[in-house]
């Protein structure tokens, strides 16, 4: 006859219990070390104690802990921005050559790799090489423009930058040679998904960053204004989305709404008008780079550019109105600079979320906390910077020529006796202006 079916407790903490229910009739009948039906010995029970289960953090907690964190790091962001501004140029090219880094890190990382490919050979070196020898080729370009007078008279430096364009092609060629030679068979589609994945993030990224970096060297406010511009534009689409937005402007970004975007438009303008007239006061922001170790302390002097001069503009006869305005070009510049950063500058913010969904991952990464990745606060500022490389050089850029220039293209192609000729020639003409006192006189035979 079986017994009744029984409860036994067993301790667990203080204030826990755990129920055992007993519902087989043989066990319930076996005490430990007790003979069983068929004459065994049950073996003593063994009371495992439950570890108490960890908290579970609601919704609101979640998003509470990510917002602080968020608002910390962007507090930090903005701290590290401005102090590096201030201290120099170098400073800000260094940082922008660490996003365009990590960015390319990212972007590379997104892609997945199957298991079987994991381990293939040279993959990742060839993506690193081939980053190495464009930013070879970009920041090479860079120097050899805005310094070219300080290479010219450098005999280490100068067959360098006379060859670095062959030099440039020379890596690059090596780099495709070897990626050729390390296909194997059964991984050539991932091989050559790989070689196309990695040339795009070369040109959608590093490019473009190179164009940043141009601009920084134009001047501090060519770098400053048009990252400020997409900033501000990205903080009223938000506030004029949640405000009043009501329709959807693109399934890509379902929290989009055309009301945000035309709102933010309006916003970004209004900055930019406020904004430009604060920052055209500083020639540490108006003037090109001349010494790469400037900062604010020691400021920067130069020739304003036309477009930071107040120039005069007559009313339209048909209104009635007989006034002349001194306004500064830039003024107008800024319309088209803060349009750009709010019509078209978020399609790379677009374009981002679209790679995003395509590989169904949330961030490109999580290198900066609560904000994901280097790549997700910098996909509008891309597109950006090269619109303002290209706008600035198309319709504000002065050009002159530079002591390089003169070198480079009148000199450069004479004998030693010619070069000397040109100088005695120079001589007498500053001689002939007043500018110095006595001609220069060089011996015919001298060599240099």
């Amino acid at each position: 006859m079986s017994k009744p079916r029984r409860n036994v407790r067993f301790p667990h903490r203080a204030s826990e219990t755990r129920r055992l229910s007993i519902s087989d009739a043989s066990d319930a009948a076996s005490e430990p070390g007790s003979p069983s039906k068929n004459g065994s010995v049950s073996k003593p029970e063994t009371i495992v104690e439950e570890k108490p289960e960890q908290p579970q953090m609601s919704d609101y907690e979640k998003k509470k802990q990510t917002f602080i964190t968020r608002t910390i790091w962007t507090f930090v962001m903005i701290f590290g921005f401005f102090i590096a501004m201030f201290s120099g140029h170098i400073y800000i090219i260094g940082i922008v050559t660490a996003v365009q880094i990590i960015s390319f890190k990212e972007v590379i990382a997104i892609a997945n790799v199957p298991s079987k490919e994991k381990n293939l050979r040279f993959t990742k070196s060839l993506n690193w090489y081939f980053l190495a020898t464009t930013m070879y080729f970009l920041y090479g370009e860079s120097v050899i423009y805005y310094f070219k007078h300080v290479l010219l008279v450098d005999k280490v430096l100068l067959p360098l930058a006379t060859h670095h364009r062959f030099i440039s092609f020379t890596l690059y060629v090596m780099g495709f040679v070897f990626f050729v030679a390390s296909l194997q068979k059964g991984h050539y589609r991932f091989q050559f998904t790989q070689f196309a994945w990695t040339h795009m993030a070369l040109y959608l990224i590093v490019v473009q960053a190179h164009f940043v970096m141009n601009n920084i060297l134009e001047g501090m406010i060519w770098f400053f204004l048009p990252a400020s511009l997409v900033i501000t534009n990205d903080i009223f689409a938000y506030i004029c989305g949640i405000t009043f937005g009501r329709t959807q402007l693109i399934q890509l970004s379902p929290k989009k709404t055309v009301e945000g975007f035309l709102g933010a438009w309006i916003c970004t303008i209004i900055f930019g008008y406020f904004m430009t007239n604060v920052l055209m006061r500083y020639k540490y922001f108006i003037c090109p780079v001349n010494d790469l170790g400037s900062n604010v302390l020691t400021g920067l002097e130069c020739t304003p550019n036309p477009a930071f001069m107040p120039q005069p503009y007559q009313v339209p006869e048909w209104t009635g109105v007989d006034k002349t305005f001194y306004i500064e070009p830039i003024q107008f510049h800024i319309l088209i600079f803060a349009t750009f950063a709010s019509l078209i500058a978020p399609f790379g913010g677009f374009f981002a979320s679209g790679l995003k969904r395509t590989f169904k991952i949330k961030d490109f990464g999580e290198s900066i906390p609560g904000h994901g990745g280097i790549t997700d606060r910098m996909d509008c500022q891309f597109i950006m910077g090269f619109f303002a490389y290209m706008y600035y050089h198309s319709f504000i850029a002065v050009y002159k020529a530079t002591v390089g220039d003169v070198i480079e293209t009148a000199i450069n192609g004479l004998t030693v006796e010619e070069q000397l000729e040109v100088v005695r020639g120079l001589g007498k003409y500053l001689y002939n202006q007043g500018t110095v006192s006595e001609t220069v006189s060089i011996p015919s035979n001298i060599l240099l």
